[in-house]
């Protein structure tokens, strides 16, 4: 079982050391590493279980998984039937699948050195992808949106600005206008704004969230 707490609105709690509210968090070497082997049995996220119920079956279409972590939603997406590229750039990434799935691709990079993804059904983000810098967020939103398919849907979940973590210089936080920027184009099915104080890997902290869940006509 995982130790992980969750949040009053039943969100897993999500990695992260942060030093005191609004100051950029520091990382052990060790971090990823230490918060993967929490996760193989953890409920898979809600943003996740509700892209794939409104997908329908995977019945054998591809799938995207970025910033996989442990893979528990990666299983959950084969589970279902679909044909999943799993990418992280924590080499314990996928303890949690069993890596002889033929369904299953494994890319073990980061977010930088991403330059294509391949055509998607569904393109699945949990809390990863501000993990990166601006310019790097915004090429890769570029190439995320260029991947999935006309009736494909993109899960993420965007940091906000009111996060405890905002100071933080190498990650990515966004205003509720920016977020319908980046979405300009796509049709929203799900938008929740989370903007409370809850639990995260070591420690209670401000989330501030916009989980979003968008199809390309």
């Amino acid at each position: 079982m995982s130790h992980l707490s969750r949040t009053p609105s039943g969100r897993p709690a999500e990695p992260g050391d942060p030093a005191a509210s609004g100051s950029p968090f520091v990382r052990a070497d060790d971090h990823w590493a230490r918060y993967n082997a929490e996760q193989g049995d953890r409920d898979v996220r809600g943003n996740c279980r509700r892209a794939m119920a409104l997908a329908g079956p995977g019945a054998g279409r591809t799938a995207v998984d970025l910033g996989c972590g442990a893979g528990r939603e990666t299983r959950a997406l084969l589970e279902a039937g679909w044909r999943v590229t799993a990418y992280d750039n924590e080499p314990t990434m996928l303890s949690a699948v069993d890596p002889t799935d033929p369904a299953l691709t494994a890319r073990l990079l980061g977010f930088e050195e991403i330059t294509e993804l391949p055509p998607a059904d569904l393109i699945y983000a949990g809390y990863a992808l501000p993990f990166q810098g601006r310019p790097s967020f915004d090429r890769l939103w570029t190439v995320i949106r260029s991947a999935v398919r006309p009736g494909g849907r993109i899960a993420v979940d965007f940091f906000g600005v009111r996060d405890s973590w905002s100071a933080t210089p190498w990650m990515t936080f966004l205003n509720a206008v920016e977020v319908r920027t980046l979405l300009d184009g796509l049709t929203v099915e799900h938008w929740q704004e989370q903007d409370e104080v809850g639990p995260a890997f070591s420690g209670s902290k401000h989330w501030h969230v916009f989980e979003v869940i968008a199809v390309r006509p």
